[in-house]
């Protein structure tokens, strides 16, 4: 069941970015073959799984989420390509492939990665059939907050000036809570937003996203140590030889499996609040925790 809806999912969203990028005119084609690059080069989709997923638990038509969808994996995507720059972490390989500045050039991946942020935000603004006015505002406003200084580029910011220095547990939770936890909040924020549920369905479905966003950080520290590189698609103990702080490093790699198991809990115990099958969503986030890539 999981894996059906995963690749159905990740099918749909796709299509939606190349059709997308497709309509874009050709006044630059180095461009608009980074964006290309840089937003389909493979990945699980975990960002648009959550938005189709849980919008259809809530009874919302994919067709309605379609657009938030790709607009938050655009979001994702142009990270990536600004994390992987030299200013950055300064890597070559991502998902087994060549990263946008190896492929083309550092300047060409600035840009790539700028038209992808402002083209999310062009989806979600524009209109969406079903959508009130107030939504748009709401969706704008989530991807805003949880993608600047608020979510995800404080917390990156945060995890740069981290590096090379000993933190505590707090503060690389924190860090992670903004770096990768924003944007899967935002995810599930969006679908929230579609459905306009009320506010006791909203704080549950909310809980279980901060609970899963951290479970993926934490799971990916572990996959640092335990992964290989041909699973990971980039280098093996990356976050290691750069002395990032990670779960592992602080807690021990057995201390970090217990934190994962441990948002598991507080993820499914978020999900028995609802009243709705939640089983797909609460398979996802064992997934989160047991996935080796």
């Amino acid at each position: 069941m999981l894996t059906q809806a995963i690749n159905q999912y990740q099918q749909r969203v796709n299509q939606r970015i190349g059709t997308i990028l497709d309509t874009l005119d050709d006044t630059e084609p180095k461009l608009k073959a980074a964006m290309r690059h840089g937003a389909l080069l493979g990945g699980k989709r975990i960002r648009p799984f959550l938005v189709y997923s849980v919008g259809e638990m809530l009874g919302v038509p994919l067709e309605r989420l379609d657009d938030c969808a790709a607009a938050i994996e655009c979001i994702h995507a142009y990270s990536l390509i600004h994390d992987d720059l030299p200013a950055m972490d300064d890597d070559a390989l991502r998902r087994g492939q060549p990263t946008v500045h190896i492929a083309f050039d550092e300047a060409t991946a600035i840009l790539a990665g700028d038209a992808l942020q402002t083209l999310a935000f062009e989806l979600i603004s524009s209109d969406i059939e079903g959508l009130s006015d107030r939504q748009h505002l709401r969706l704008v406003q989530s991807l805003a907050k949880a993608s600047g200084y608020r979510g995800m580029c404080g917390g990156q910011a945060q995890d740069l000036n981290a590096t090379d220095k000993e933190i505590s547990l707090a503060q690389l939770t924190a860090l992670h809570r903004l770096k990768t936890g924003a944007l899967i909040r935002c995810a599930v924020e969006f679908a929230v937003i579609a459905a306009d549920v009320d506010d006791n369905e909203r704080q549950a479905l909310l809980e279980y996203a901060d609970a899963i966003g951290l479970a993926f950080q934490v799971q990916d520290d572990i996959l640092d140590i335990t992964g290989s590189t041909e699973e990971l698609g980039k280098p093996q103990g990356s976050d290691l030889d750069a002395n990032k702080s990670t779960y592992p490093k602080l807690l021990g790699l057995e201390g970090a499996k217990a934190t994962a198991q441990k948002l598991l809990e507080d993820a499914l115990s978020a999900l028995a609040k609802l009243p709705y099958n939640s089983q797909l969503i609460a398979e996802f986030a064992r997934y989160i925790v047991e996935r080796r890539v």
